[in-house]
């Protein structure tokens, strides 16, 4: 058993580490069954149907476990809305419902093993378990993954479905056709053992779609390179990637399944859970190999174990162990409550937390200006690697979690994958000298260059206001380099660092009248490791050399002729994004024309809000950056739009359509994404009513949100904004309600 099983194993037979989601303090019983319901339903819109959670998955279940203490010892506050009473899980409107051949129900948890006992113990007990002919399980490992349908008619494949709410899902067919491991259609050797041999059955088998971890990375990096937002963890990346319009990108994002369940077994000739598996195999299905059949509760407790070490080595994420009882008759017998099977529990690992201590909030300078606190603690070993600091977003989200500069904090990895701080370790001693720290505030001016710091009102984040900020600099010439800005391969974050810190790169115009192959191939990029050979020491740098440097310049000299929209796009203009860059281009024509535009001018185009127009016309106001701008003109970087004139404006498509923005977008402030919108014909409102055509829903949306469902008022994501921004064409609803 590796070491950090053996301190998983610590809290195996406890209380989970943490508290509730919210601690319930003066609420009386039935008041806090009402918050812990808006908690979770909220937190399960964010996870089910925006992919995007808020909570851990700790988080939520300790405040599922809550609301279940207190129904259990208030019988009358249960009511059929209780979370407790459903199955998690929502039904987007952008895919047409499916109807499950049989409800598809969520699963108990144990949180610890001594919890797994008392259930194995009341199960051995409800079926007649003697040491002479003890109950058989079969122990499955909880991947963690997208819920999944498919439905086969007379052995061939018909459909697809989400789990949804258990009893309706979204129809995904097209999408699970692009998986490769999928059957088309189920082997002889499987039909044979189905009445009729599978002839006028239909067969809905159950399973979990994943990403496997080395596709996560790859995926994420190619979205990164492109500037794109990557996946928190390989579950997000698998049902963003599954819950997809278009199932060419389904196809490119290399999705497998897990098969595991079936909704009747009633056509098949098998009896139990093992001999099941057994099947699915020989049908062609996709089966997991750690699957095994056990009599004692020892050898779970030893599945559970060994799964719990085996979690860093596999190529897919689980979180935990589904025990089943084997015996389908069995099965029958145990049947189901109002949520979940009698008949299996899910063994839940516990999160990977580590004790360290916070030495430090350092803020980082991002290419807006963007101050980030980010806290740096002493290194520790956390889901198989060392991590020593995380960021902590915001002002507001230090405040939230309270953590201060020498507290001991908890931290983890949100999804395996992204470090977090969960907050400050405050039992006992520890608590008072945490009191006795001093709050944590945010500099007022900025720590790369000493320049005043702003918040502006209503937004949460403050920023540097200096344009000679050199943290920006580096991140400015990043940006330029992106696929939506010049797109010039090769240009990776460490690369750009170090021209700017050989005095090679300070501003954009460098490329083009500074930066030349043979001072580029002279950089280096990296240190070789230790290896016999004298010739590569430990501690030498890896230089780009004269092949690669070559590569890049071409690229650079292919990027003069990219046009004005990715010049103002990459130029990093506050408030100006690939859409608005594409408007002011063609509204305008030449950077000249725009230079020479007045504020009220620049208003003027549709789709410009007074705040775009300020913040270009500040723009053109900097000595500096005019400087910048003459530079790219002699340097032969176009500056015009070949496509569109003076005063063109983009087709409006969206003309007598409303759109409300709420929640917090990650592409675009909302401001810019409204300005788009409006660019493209439609109307922007701030409130919500039947009039509303459609609910563009970020993170952390609110009672906007709650309103859109209660009227039925469409609800698009941000994938769905970007297609819309990119195309000029909106979702159009199909004769069910949902978007076609």
């Amino acid at each position: 058993m590796s070491e950090n099983v053996q301190e998983s194993q610590m809290s195996l037979f406890g209380e989970p580490q943490g508290g509730p989601a919210e601690a319930p303090r003066a609420q009386t019983p039935a008041a806090r069954v009402v918050e812990l319901n808006r908690i979770l339903t909220h937190a399960a819109y964010q996870y089910y149907a925006l992919d995007d959670p808020e909570m851990t998955d700790a988080e939520f279940d300790r405040a599922l476990r809550e609301l279940q203490a207190i129904e259990d010892a208030h019988p009358e506050l249960v009511s059929p809305e209780s979370y407790t009473q459903r199955v998690g899980g929502f039904v987007s409107e952008q895919f047409a419902p499916v109807a499950h051949a049989r409800r598809m129900y969520s699963i108990d948890d144990a949180m610890d093993l001594a919890e797994l006992d008392e259930w194995l113990a009341r199960t051995d007990e409800a079926l007649g378990a003697t040491p002479e002919s003890p109950v058989a399980y079969t122990c499955e490992l909880k991947i963690d993954g997208l819920g999944v349908a498919l439905t086969y008619q007379d052995g061939q494949f018909l459909r697809a479905a989400t789990r949804g709410d258990g009893s309706t899902g979204e129809d995904v067919t097209s999408n699970v056709l692009t998986i490769k491991d999928v059957p088309r259609s189920l082997s002889r050797a499987g039909l044979a053992r189905v009445d009729g041999g599978g002839f006028g059955h239909s067969i809905e088998v159950r399973g979990e779609v994943y990403m496997p971890k080395h596709s996560f990375v790859r995926l994420n990096e190619e979205r990164d390179a492109a500037g794109e937002q990557v996946f928190a963890n390989p579950r997000n990346a698998a049902a963003g990637s599954l819950r997809q319009k278009d199932a060419r990108v389904t196809a490119h994002r290399d999705l497998e399944t897990f098969v595991y369940a079936v909704a009747d077994e009633g056509p098949l000739e098998v009896d139990s859970q093992h001999s099941f598996l057994d099947w699915l195999r020989s049908c062609g299905f996709h089966v997991n190999d750690h699957a095994v059949r056990v009599t004692s509760s020892r050898e779970v407790h030893d599945f559970c174990l060994d799964a719990l070490g085996r979690r860093g080595d596999l190529d897919y994420d689980i979180d935990g162990v589904v025990v089943k009882v084997d015996s389908f008759a069995g099965q029958d017998s145990l049947g189901f409550t109002a949520r979940a099977p009698r008949w299996a529990i899910a063994f839940k690992f516990p999160p990977e937390e580590k004790v360290t201590t916070l030495r430090e909030i350092r803020v980082q300078v991002g290419r807006t200006g963007v101050l980030t606190p980010v806290a740096e603690f002493d290194p520790v070993v956390v889901a198989g690697s060392t991590i020593a600091r995380a960021t902590l977003h915001n002002v507001d989200e230090v405040r939230r979690k309270d953590v201060r500069v020498g507290d001991e904090i908890l931290v983890h990895k949100a999804g395996d994958v992204i470090p977090e701080v969960v907050g400050p370790v405050t039992s006992g001693e520890l608590l008072e000298l945490h009191r006795a720290r001093p709050l944590w505030s945010m500099p007022t001016h900025c720590p790369s260059c000493g320049s005043p710091v702003l918040r502006e009102e209503g937004e949460v984040a403050y920023r540097c206001v200096s344009i000679d900020c050199p943290s920006q600099a580096t991140e400015r010439l990043i940006h330029w380099g992106s696929r939506k800005a010049m797109d010039i391969d090769g240009l990776g974050d460490e690369l750009v660092g170090r021209l700017v810190g050989q005095g090679l790169l300070s501003d954009v115009a460098d490329f083009y009248d500074k930066l030349d192959a043979e001072a580029l191939a002279g950089v280096g990029t990296g240190r070789r490791y230790e290896t016999s050979s004298k010739d590569h020491l430990e501690g030498d740098q890896i230089l780009v050399g004269p092949t690669i440097a070559g590569k890049i310049m071409a690229q650079v000299e292919e990027s003069r002729g990219r046009g004005l929209a990715r010049v103002l796009f990459g130029l990093g203009i506050r408030h100006v994004g690939v859409n608005v860059a594409a408007l002011l281009a063609s509204s305008f024509g030449s950077m000249q024309a725009l230079a020479d535009a007045s504020e009220e001018d620049i208003s003027q185009i549709a789709g410009i809000g007074p705040k775009i127009a300020s913040s270009v016309r500040a723009f053109f106001s900097v000595r500096e950056n005019v400087a910048v701008v003459e530079r790219l003109r002699q340097a032969g970087v176009s500056l015009e739009d070949s496509d569109f004139g003076r005063g063109s404006e983009r087709p409006q498509t969206l003309e007598g359509l409303t759109f409300v923005l709420t929640g917090t977008l990650e592409r675009h402030s909302r401001t810019e994404a409204g300005d788009a919108l409006k660019a493209l014909g439609a109307k922007v409102s701030g409130s919500v009513s039947k009039r509303t055509s459609f609910v563009v829903a970020g993170a952390a949306a609110g009672s906007k949100l709650a309103k859109a469902q209660q009227l039925g008022v469409p609800v698009l994501d941000e994938e769905s904004l970007e297609r819309i921004l990119e195309t000029g064409v909106p979702p159009v609803p199909d004769a069910e309600g949902g978007l076609a």
